[in-house]
């Protein structure tokens, strides 16, 4: 079967226009010259940057989602991508065939890059009432709704404050606990307008799991200083509209519920008869290729993907993303010539922590800084990577 793939005409497909997808794509573009039809899969015509979303202060000031996506048809118009709109329904890997809502496609070499969504793990009401910012839509609802809750904050009785509580202790919900509660609300909302009470509600896992434990301590002298309030080592066991629950039968009562507690792969992808790992995510080889379907490939925050060193699965972050998609595109290249293919060894060049304007923590080559020179690190990387994507070119800081 290896040899069919190896000499196939029909088109690289790659599923999912995030981090993953989208570097996928220009790279085997810029190895083969054009010389393999691609055809990009999304039902969405934007790549969203999703490492910016937890910036819901920036988003409830701002008018437009310029700041936060950017066209695929700009990123790819002097290439031979093809953007393919639509939602996929099935993947058929033993014909290889997809079925999107909006038509069918063969492939002859794949690329699942379809990310992941909010994990639930059974919390009663945490779906319904709860926001959340894995998605673009997701997190203007937040800056929204929060918007709101800070204008009417200028009637509260006494000196009762809006409460927003976060539940989840893991990059996502610290970056967005530091950045809600370091906005200035009553600059973008009303005059008078309320600081809110932020609570970050981390769980039983600890406090930043896999960061290291410098990042992980300024992180939480940074938020406390911050004002926020942490609850560590205690699970939500409940969500109501203005209430969550805890395992030891306290409640807190909290105007707006932000769930930020993990991430698992699409039903779509836990579905597909293949070996999966935690969170369904689909356990790939060392080449990325998906066990016993050779020309597949599984990238970003789908795969699971394990340091051969260290034997822990690599971080489902962007940057790790970028990188094994760089690596899947070189070997979707080798197949085509018939060359060998390489394991994917990962190599982090930073772990970067933003907790606001002028807050935030970094480690780069076992030196950690802190305070505003992290947030001004994070926002040139997100800049440089934006430039780099309008160029056609590989980003150089990532």
């Amino acid at each position: 079967m290896r040899a069919a793939v190896r000499g196939a005409t029909a088109p690289l497909v790659i599923l999912g226009a995030g981090y993953a997808g989208v570097t996928l794509a220009q790279r085997v573009w810029q190895r083969t010259k054009g010389g393999l039809p691609i055809i990009l899969v999304d039902q969405s015509p934007l790549h969203v940057l999703r490492t910016e979303l937890y910036e819901i202060g920036e988003m409830a000031s701002a008018r437009g989602d310029s700041r936060w996506s950017l066209p695929l048809e700009e990123i790819f118009d002097r290439t031979n991508v093809r953007h393919q709109q639509g939602r996929v329904l099935a993947i058929d890997l033993a014909h290889r065939r997809l079925e999107l809502d909006t038509v069918g496609i063969k492939f002859g070499t794949l690329a699942i890059c379809l990310g992941n969504q909010p994990a639930y793990y059974g919390v009663e009401g945490a779906r319904e009432h709860a926001h959340q910012v894995y998605g673009l839509e997701g997190a203007r609802r937040l800056a929204g709704a929060i918007r709101e809750a800070e204008r009417a904050s200028v009637h509260l009785q006494g000196e009762r404050r809006p409460r927003f509580v976060v539940i989840g202790g893991g990059a996502t919900g610290t970056e967005l606990a530091g950045d809600i509660a370091t906005t200035d609300w009553s600059g973008l909302t009303s005059p008078g307008a309320r600081s809110p009470e932020v609570v970050l509600i981390t769980g039983a896992l600890p406090f930043l799991p896999g960061l290291p434990a410098s990042v992980q301590r300024h992180a939480r002298e940074q938020l406390q200083g911050a004002g926020v309030m942490l609850l560590e080592g205690i699970n939500t066991t409940r969500v109501e509209p203005r209430s969550v629950f805890l395992e030891d039968g306290s409640k807190l009562t909290a105007d707006l519920v932000v769930w930020a507690a993990g991430v698992e792969a699409p039903a779509l992808v836990r579905a597909l008869p293949v070996a999966h790992g935690k969170g369904g995510r689909i356990a790939v080889n060392p080449t990325l290729e998906v066990p016993g379907f050779p020309g597949v490939f599984a990238v970003g925050d789908v795969a699971e993907v394990v340091d051969p060193t260290t034997r822990m699965p690599v971080p489902q972050t962007a940057q790790a993303a970028i990188a094994e998609a760089r690596a899947a595109a070189d070997n979707l290249v080798a197949l085509r010539a018939n060359a060998s293919l390489h394991p994917f060894v990962y190599r982090e060049r930073a772990s970067i922590l933003a907790l606001g304007p002028k807050r935030g923590a970094v480690t780069v080559g076992g030196v950690t800084l802190w305070g505003r020179p992290v947030s001004w690190l994070k926002r040139t990387i997100e800049r440089e990577y934006v430039r780099s994507l309008r160029r056609g070119e590989p980003s150089q800081l990532l």
